[in-house]
């Protein structure tokens, strides 16, 4: 039968039926979220002479996000096509289990106000940036506590900064210097730097930054937390050459980070913090050659690191393009090619949508798997289309996959889009 296999057994990859979380009756809406982003930003800047400028920056940001469980009594475990139970919210409901609502409002403000200029000496030049930075923000959550009653709270936040940037530009104009520092009134800080030039770049950057809102506290009627947690710690140094012969471009690449007080979500997608530090190192190699009206570019990256137990990403990642392009009929320019990516197997962080965080899980590895898209860019003109075929190799060499712990691979499809400019 379609969708099993040759013994009878059900291929978990083909399952098309109904959400595995369920609403109880066609009258009443299954579990379901929403998110809604509003921003607003305006720049101004005055220039009172050469090489010295005043200006301010202006950002409101608000996000809102709501999910909503009317029969989570049913839904605190589901049955998988291969007739596996699994646990959903991991924990039991701490009241009334006819009703699950969260409700969450972010709204930011921020002010940056600085002075900033550019200036030549001789083939080289410069430009600088000092500023004040003033961030006001703010979460709000309502909670139901029973089908019909809710609580409310609050968590304000204001951070206050000052920050200058710096960048030198060498006289070959392949060749620049930038840095960067913030500090944090009151505890924390942003340091980065970087040196690019023909064959070399390399940088450093390293900052201390206290945890997100949601992070130190959350309250619903599944899960609540308060944390006190520390300020993160995050030093990432890296470098890559750009090395060339004839027509075939290397990018060697090394990136190392040592991260200290790492927060993360554990097992049953509560805010955790590590105490003191772990290393990851990730090495990559960048490729790009053209011959003829061909390209073969991609991009490989291993990565290791010492504590794989807080932090899950996969060892070996993959990506790689092959491209043929020509011009039809003297007007149509098309690129035609095929995208590979592949990532191994590993456990895969699941995903909680109360909170909407990933969180860690030890129950399914997500399979290694090889995705492929075939796409055509097209141009006539100033008229842009583009066409692609994604997940073209669906069923070919396996059955399928997951991209996460219990949601299984987008199928294949079909996608189209237009870039028309309708002005000379």
């Amino acid at each position: 039968m379609p969708g099993q296999t040759a013994d009878g057994s059900p291929i978990i990859y083909n399952y098309n039926g109904d959400a595995l979380l369920r609403s109880g009756s066609t009258s009443v809406q299954g579990p379901h979220g929403w998110e809604i982003r509003n921003g607003w930003h305006a720049y101004h800047q005055y220039v009172l002479e050469k090489g010295f400028q005043v200006y301010h920056r202006f950002d409101y940001r608000i996000q809102k996000n709501f999910y909503q469980d009317d029969q989570l009594a049913i839904n605190q475990s589901y049955t998988l096509p291969d007739s596996t139970v699994r646990q959903f919210y991991h924990t039991n409901a701490l009241g009334d289990t006819s009703r699950l609502e969260q409700l969450s409002r972010f709204r930011l403000l921020e002010n940056q106000f600085g002075i900033k200029g550019i200036a030549q000496y001789k083939a080289a030049s410069f430009n600088y940036r000092a500023y004040l930075r003033i961030r006001n923000y703010k979460q709000h959550t309502r909670y139901n506590t029973s089908a019909t009653n809710y609580n409310e709270y609050d968590i304000p936040r204001t951070e206050t900064f000052v920050g200058g940037w710096f960048g030198y530009y060498f006289p070959d104009s392949l060749s620049q210097v930038t840095a960067e520092l913030e500090y944090q009134v009151g505890g924390g800080y942003r340091l980065q730097g970087q040196f690019d030039s023909k064959y070399l770049t390399v940088g450093y950057s390293s900052m201390f930054v206290n945890p997100t809102l949601l992070q130190e506290r959350f309250q619903s009627m599944i899960q609540i937390w308060r944390n006190n947690f520390s300020l993160r710690g995050f030093n990432h140094a890296f470098a890559k050459l750009n090395l060339r012969y004839k027509q075939l471009r290397l990018e060697p690449n090394l990136d190392y980070y040592l991260l200290s007080n790492y927060v993360y979500y554990d097992t049953a997608a509560i805010a955790r913090q590590a105490s003191g530090s772990f290393s990851v190192l990730r090495t990559g190699l960048g490729y790009h050659l053209p011959f003829g009206k061909f390209l073969l570019a991609g991009q490989a990256l291993y990565t290791v690191q010492s504590r794989s137990d807080i932090l899950r990403t996969p060892p070996f990642f993959l990506n790689a393009r092959l491209q043929y392009e020509f011009l039809y009929a003297k007007v149509l320019y098309i690129q035609a090619g095929i995208d590979i990516h592949y990532k191994s197997p590993y456990y895969a962080d699941a995903y909680m949508p109360l909170t909407q965080q990933f969180y860690l899980q030890n129950r399914q590895k997500v399979e290694g798997y090889v995705l492929a898209d075939l796409y055509a860019n097209l141009r006539v003109n100033r008229t842009r289309l583009f066409v692609k075929l994604t997940h073209a190799n669906q069923g070919l060499f396996a059955p399928g996959y997951f991209v996460a712990p219990d949601f299984l691979q987008v199928r294949r499809g079909f996608a189209f889009g237009v870039d028309w400019y309708l002005f000379d």
